[in-house]
């Protein structure tokens, strides 16, 4: 205890500093002072944990062993066909699953026990049982995404509070409804199954938001069954014992939300992705091999985009292009090959801030257990992907404006959008996710290069290619236009009328707007309107 006490003390004073901090103008004389404190003592600590086995000794299991802490997190339990939120933890010989008990403020904080599994008891169900899950609702993507929609518009909310020194307590009451449905959607929108039995009989049913994430903890948990473990039953207070212990041995303290993050970590990386997955080497066997790519966000994966198979192979070549938008996170963007029923390999690569902000194309190599996936990536920031670049070029459709394009082809509405909306139309109309699912990005620029070519086998082009690249090919010419639609003259009336509340007064005020905009921006607006209505 007394050789602890130094180390309590900068403890202390590192939270000290913090709230000392947060209460200093940044233009104060100490500003500066206080931030080298804090930094000093941050890495003091820092460097005595990296110093301690992050394996900590729990309690003593019945034959006098210690029983450590291997790894713990927040999973999804679907209990009598509810989703329930778990802290589970895993030991050297038992999977315990476990709730926070609420607790009347000031209370020492306690974890109830709601079941667990002895290792040596434990078996995972065939891939075929594991992946079939007919009791799981799932929640529709659209209502995820409106969900995501609010919880964006409760954080520019805060933004603007903060930034007008607002009243805590409004900002307090925005954070608190910002955690209620983050919370609701960290429980509804994993969907991928992790079912586990005891050989007793039980089984029981964890849904997760990524691959990643499932093939982690069964592998965990596979590599401590490989040691000679015995079936054993825990006696109440063996059981309220271990519990107990859960509390000081958790290694993740919040569930993976960003109302729980301080206002000054590192906001993470907001924009667009790019990644090319080149190719795998190193399967001993030939398999039927894709690549899925998860980025993470605040702790947990989410998957986002998935190559195409390669069938009885064990040197896959996919060249592909995957363009994903509008995520967040101090992000690993993770690539892996597999099975189509379960995960062989994971690997992840971590996000450098500094490193992919550049311009150009970065390759990479990442290794693990023999297998080398190559790809590369570019990353955009979310300001410069909206920034709009006029282009040089008089000729083709792409980066000139619609009035050259439509004057130059004696139409009213340009042809490449009549011919991706008509083909859309035929093919696309039942498709889940058109117009919000990627396409290839090779797809989407051999199809940009024969509209701009002009070339005559445009229809046949069409009619082979995958829908998601065309729909694709349409959102790329209108964000290459250069400027938008609606005109950069009219846009910000456009702002201020979708603002009004009245909507006669926001009626009266649209139409008398797209009545100003020139003939081939508005009869292609109306006509993007009508396919998209229909």
């Amino acid at each position: 205890a007394l050789l602890y006490k130094p180390i309590d003390r900068v403890t202390r004073s590192t939270l000290v500093l913090h709230d000392l901090l947060k209460h200093t103008p940044a233009d104060h004389p100490d500003y500066p002072l206080l931030q080298d404190a804090l930094r000093i003592s941050q890495n003091f600590l820092s460097s005595i944990n990296e110093d301690i086995d992050p394996r900590r000794t729990a309690v003593t299991t019945p034959k006098g062993e210690t029983r450590q802490l291997v790894k713990d997190g927040f999973l999804v339990e679907l209990s009598e066909g509810s989703r329930k939120l778990r802290h589970v933890f895993l030991f050297t010989d038992v999977l315990l699953c476990a709730k926070l008990k609420k607790t009347a403020v000031g209370k020492h904080q306690q974890y109830d026990c709601k079941w667990y599994v002895p290792l040596a008891d434990l078996v995972f169900p065939s891939p075929e049982e594991s992946e079939h899950c007919p009791q799981v609702h799932v929640i529709p993507d659209h209502e995820l995404e409106d969900m995501k929609m609010k919880i964006s518009a409760i954080k520019s909310e805060v933004q603007k509070e903060k930034a007008n020194k607002g009243q805590s307590r409004a900002i307090e009451r925005l954070k608190k409804k910002m955690f209620e449905n983050e919370f609701w959607l960290l429980l509804n929108s994993p969907a991928i199954p992790f079912r586990i039995h005891n050989r007793n009989g039980k089984s029981y049913l964890f849904l997760l938001s990524s691959d990643y994430e499932r093939s982690e903890w069964r592998e965990a948990i596979q590599k401590l069954q490989k040691k000679d473990l015995q079936a054993f039953v825990l006696s109440s207070v063996e059981l309220q014992v271990l519990t107990g212990s859960c509390f000081k041995l958790r290694t993740v303290h919040n569930i993976p939300v960003t109302s729980n993050k301080d206002d000054d970590e590192s906001p993470g990386l907001y924009g667009f992705l790019h990644v090319i997955v080149h190719s795998a080497k190193g399967f001993k066997q030939s398999a039927n091999l894709y690549c899925t790519l998860e980025v993470d966000s605040f702790g947990y994966f989410v998957s986002k985009a998935k190559t195409r198979v390669f069938r009885d192979t064990t040197e896959p070549q996919w060249n592909e292009v995957r363009r994903e938008g509008r995520w967040a996170g101090a992000a690993a963007g993770l690539a892996w090959g597999c099975v189509p029923t379960e995960l062989t390999h994971h690997l992840s690569s971590q996000l450098d801030p500094q490193a992919v902000q550049t311009k150009n194309w970065h390759m990479d190599v990442i290794e693990m257990n023999g297998i080398k996936v190559e790809f590369s990536m570019k990353f955009t920031s979310r300001d410069m992907s909206l920034k709009r670049t006029p282009s040089k070029k008089q000729t083709g459709v792409f980066g000139v404006k619609i009035s050259v394009v439509t004057k130059r082809e004696r139409s009213k509405v340009p042809y490449i959008v009549r011919q991706c909306i008509e083909e859309v139309e035929k093919r696309g109309i039942e498709e889940v996710g058109i117009y919000r699912i990627s396409g290839v990005a090779t797809d989407i620029q051999a199809l940009k290069a024969v509209f701009d070519a002009n070339n005559k086998d445009i229809l046949v082009m069409l009619s082979d290619m995958d829908i998601n690249a065309i729909a694709g090919t349409l959102k790329l010419y209108f964000r290459e236009l250069p400027e938008p639609l609606l005109t950069d003259r009219l846009y910000p009336a456009f702002m201020e009328g979708i603002a009004l509340s009245d909507p006669a007064a926001k009626e009266n005020c649209m139409m008398h707007l797209l009545r100003s905009l020139p003939d081939p921006n508005l009869i292609t607006f109306l006509f993007l309107l009508e396919h998209l209505k229909r």
